[in-house]
């Protein structure tokens, strides 16, 4: 008889650990068969043709490592709600930000955004050279980040923040940043609320990189209301804020999210 843990069989344990650890391993080997590639072709492509070939390759990439989390790793995404979105023209997207996932999973089906991300990340060996092709924007200096975010708003395109600025440590939302209203406010361009939900966390914050997920693994995203441009980002700030905790405090995305790790 198979011995149980925690009502799981141990062969069932095994495979959320080997899921855990294939799922990982394949990203990071798309990440590096493009990386020779973004790194020759950044210097050599103008930027209107190297940022529009980079996003269409995360794009690409990221459904590649979704699709093979859908066949071999028993994870189940609901993510049609974002398909409609890559029509309706410049947005300030904005999300809960509870998994390293969630950025995976939005630039998937969006093939103009581009994402502000921390400055580490963009200096990362596996992620740096595809966001920098990309013209993904740095989150260090927060002067050219609003100008940078403001030229790409005017090009067309849709600009990505997660407002808490890291990962959800404290359930439902952390406290949020003004970025995304002030980028709002100086652009005029509307922001677009996404809520993201897990059955059971994984590459939370609070979780180690290698912890075991609880498999299957449920994620969907929803698209919530959208915020008409303020000058005052303060009392936009505030109103995203809590449209979130009252969003995820009722849609049990809170509970489920802010679980610790198996």
């Amino acid at each position: 008889m198979t011995e149980r843990k925690g009502g799981r069989g141990t062969l069932w344990i095994a495979y959320e650990y080997l899921a855990m650890a294939a799922g990982l391993g394949f990203l990071a080997l798309i990440c590096l068969l493009w990386l020779p590639f973004a790194l020759i072709l950044h210097p050599l492509l103008p930027r209107r043709h190297g940022q529009r070939l980079g996003r269409f390759a995360i794009m690409a990439g990221f459904r590649a490592y979704l699709g093979f989390l859908t066949v071999c790793c028993a994870c189940r995404f609901e993510l049609s709600a974002l398909d409609g979105l890559r029509h309706e023209g410049p947005l300030i997207v904005v999300a809960n930000h509870p998994s390293l996932l969630d950025a995976v999973m939005i630039l998937s089906r969006l093939p103009n955004a581009v994402c502000v991300m921390k400055a580490a990340l963009m200096d990362n060996i596996l992620f740096g050279a595809a966001a920098r092709l990309a013209r993904y924007i740095r989150n260090d200096v927060p002067v050219n980040l609003i100008l940078d975010a403001r030229e790409e708003l005017r090009q067309g395109a849709q600009l990505l923040i997660f407002p808490e600025g890291t990962r959800t440590s404290t359930f439902p939302v952390n406290r949020f940043l003004p970025t995304a209203a002030v980028i709002a406010g100086r652009t005029g361009a509307p922001l677009q609320a996404l809520c993201i939900a897990f059955s059971s966390p994984y590459l939370g914050k609070n979780a180690p990189l290698f912890a075991r997920p609880n498999l299957p693994l449920d994620i969907s995203i929803r698209r919530g209301r959208r915020f008409p441009a303020q000058k005052d980002a303060g009392d936009l700030t505030a109103q995203l804020e809590q449209f979130f905790r009252a969003e995820l405090g009722t849609s049990g995305a809170s509970t489920a999210t802010g679980a610790t790790a198996s």
